[in-house]
């Protein structure tokens, strides 16, 4: 077998691999002839003619994502930067539009989303930027689909994923943030200290309520006490004066009793002798024997100074008048 036998086989071999090829899922592969579009294949073992059809090139049919940064201003004139995810893919259908009408797709999607946020973020301010993001990311996707879908590519969805004012701006929104929740902790203190006040002054009314009411329990029960130990020294013979200077001279001595037993006392009782007690019971019998004569002699002089009211019968008025009354 002669060499250039050999030659060609080998040539003849290499030109008829050539002629197969394989297009890989979610692709499609554009076949030239001459120059000139020939067809679009799809995933699978494809074949070409050697030395006259070529691959042209490869379409991805996946879906791609294109992050879009725009620097922008607000209605309120704060520049932001805002960060616009487009979700995108080549329709199927239209593989030969997408590969031969449009040579950049990103730039162009790029610049569609410029001119949308562009049109759309003046008209907010910068707190209903961030409320109203999704209006903003829906006309993006309106604006794109109406004009890449000649092209042949579809829009999937597209989000606004970042929205970052200036440095400044942002400090003093945090102030404002944080003044804003100083003012509620404020009222919330304030109202606490009110409702501690309020409860603090009932506590007191009520303790002193109770401290009264336990005072004046306690001289019912001194009086009661008293006219009940009077009653039995009666039974004995001890009449109501003995039976009083005894019962305050008890009381007397009780109380030295209770000065005394407090070591750390510096309470001095004068005076102190037996007499004293004495003493002080007479003052305040001789006190309420003057008392009573003053009671006495002011009612009598009221009684004095009062005149008996009359009636119109008593003075005679009924009787002029009622002539009058008859004519």
């Amino acid at each position: 077998m002669s060499t250039a036998f050999i030659i060609f086989l080998v040539l003849a071999f290499f030109i008829f691999m050539s002629s197969f090829f394989t297009v890989k899922q979610q692709s499609s592969v554009i076949i030239e002839r001459f120059g000139k579009f020939q067809s679009v294949r799809n995933s699978g073992l494809q074949l070409k003619i050697p030395l006259v059809d070529r691959l042209a090139g490869r379409v991805n049919l996946k879906i791609q994502q294109l992050d879009v940064i725009i620097e922008t201003k607000t209605r309120d004139n704060v520049f932001i930067k805002m960060k616009v995810s487009v979700q995108f893919k080549v329709i199927q259908e239209k593989v030969y539009e997408a590969f031969y009408k449009l040579e950049y797709p990103h730039d162009q999607i790029t610049s569609y989303v410029f001119d949308v946020v562009r049109a759309e973020v003046p008209k907010l301010k910068l707190d209903d930027v961030f409320e109203r993001k999704d209006d903003i990311a829906v006309a993006v996707k309106r604006e794109l689909n109406e004009a890449m879908s000649t092209y042949g590519y579809d829009i999937i969805n597209t989000l606004v994923t970042d929205i970052d004012p200036d440095i400044q701006v942002k400090n003093a929104m945090n102030r404002i943030n944080a003044a804003d929740r100083e003012k509620t902790a404020a009222e919330f203190e304030a109202e606490s200290s009110r409702i501690r006040i309020v409860a603090k002054a009932k506590a007191e009314a009520e303790s002193k309520r109770l401290q009264g009411q336990g005072i004046a329990d306690q001289r019912r029960e001194i009086a009661r006490g008293l006219v009940e130990s009077v009653e039995v020294l009666n039974q004995v013979g001890i009449n109501s004066q003995e039976a009083s200077a005894l019962i305050v001279v008890t009381q007397h001595y009780d109380t030295l009793q209770s000065i005394g037993s407090d070591t750390n006392s510096n309470l001095i009782l004068l005076p102190n002798s037996p007499q004293a007690g004495s003493d002080m019971l007479n003052n305040m019998v001789a006190s309420f024997s003057a008392s009573n004569q003053v009671g006495e002699m002011m009612k009598k002089n009221t009684k004095k100074i009062e005149k008996p009211k009359q009636t119109p019968k008593q003075s005679g008025y009924e009787d002029d008048i009622q002539p009058d009354v008859q004519q």
